[in-house]
């Protein structure tokens, strides 16, 4: 008897955050398969969160019952498809919430602002302000690029593990857009490099000819992010640049505030 009345207690047992300690360890869960690629064995994931193997079990058979984990033939169990919708709701949430930041950008360097999220191996355009210049750079929301070609894929990948990146090379493929694509993984591990020393990407004509983009990460986001600006290369220019980063930089910090104290507000 003490020992089922102790099993029922630990699934509602209250956090040291205040929340449901069954809830928070779903979701660190979820984020650890996230973090592994999207599918692990119940051992790794004792292994990598610390919880015994029956706490994992229980846990895992109610995110499979739910449908946001499936257990594969091989025993495995990896991310469900019940997640894909309210990634896409989140991502669109995102974007309605960076759009006055962007607004901003616009009026303040007069070129086309983005937003875009490392989702698995790509990257996808979240949303976009577009420059009021007649000559102007437009990308659809929604769109997916491989992440070696832009500024937005530079800023994301740039503190990530080499042998990380490497590894997504190898499954996207280096294809060149134009004939200045980097399609080398060690010239692209050397323009992350440059990244970290500058604190900006650059797109110089990699995806577009005619075309250069600025990026910086958004620090302490929820979910990596990056905003950026495009503009013909004739406008984004060396100078041009000197003035347009600290603005990027500038908004991707305000934009960080805005995002940590939603999720705060969110959780209070």
């Amino acid at each position: 008897m003490p020992t089922s009345s102790a099993s029922t207690t630990d699934a509602a047992k209250p956090a040291a955050s205040g929340g449901v300690q069954s809830l928070e360890r779903a979701f660190d869960l979820l984020e650890r398969m996230a973090d592994a690629g999207g599918e692990v064995g119940l051992s790794e994931l004792s292994a990598s969160s610390g919880l015994p193997l029956p706490t994992i079990h229980r846990l895992m058979r109610t995110l499979v019952a739910c449908g946001y984990v499936r257990q594969q033939p091989n025993r495995r169990y990896a991310l469900g498809p019940r997640l894909i919708r309210l990634g896409e709701s989140a991502s669109r949430l995102l974007g309605t919430w960076a759009r006055p930041y962007l607004a901003r950008l616009v009026e303040e360097t007069g070129e086309t602002a983005n937003m875009a999220l490392l989702d698995g191996d790509e990257i996808v355009y979240v949303a976009q302000v577009p420059s009021k210049h007649s000559m102007r750079m437009f990308t659809e929301v929604g769109r997916r690029v491989l992440p070696h070609s832009t500024g937005v894929g530079k800023a994301l990948l740039a503190h990530t593990p080499d042998d990380e990146v490497r590894a997504l090379l190898s499954r996207t493929g280096m294809p060149a857009a134009t004939e200045k694509t980097i399609t080398t993984p060690d010239g692209f591990l050397a323009a992350l490099a440059a990244v970290r020393e500058t604190g900006y990407a650059v797109d110089d004509n990699e995806q577009e000819i005619g075309v250069r983009c600025l990026a910086v990460s958004v620090p302490d986001s929820p979910t990596a992010a990056a905003i950026s600006i495009s503009g013909p290369a004739g406008r984004v220019t060396e100078a041009a640049t000197e003035k347009i980063v600290p603005i990027l930089q500038q908004v991707a910090r305000e934009l960080s505030t805005a995002l940590t104290n939603t999720t705060a507000n969110g959780q209070a």
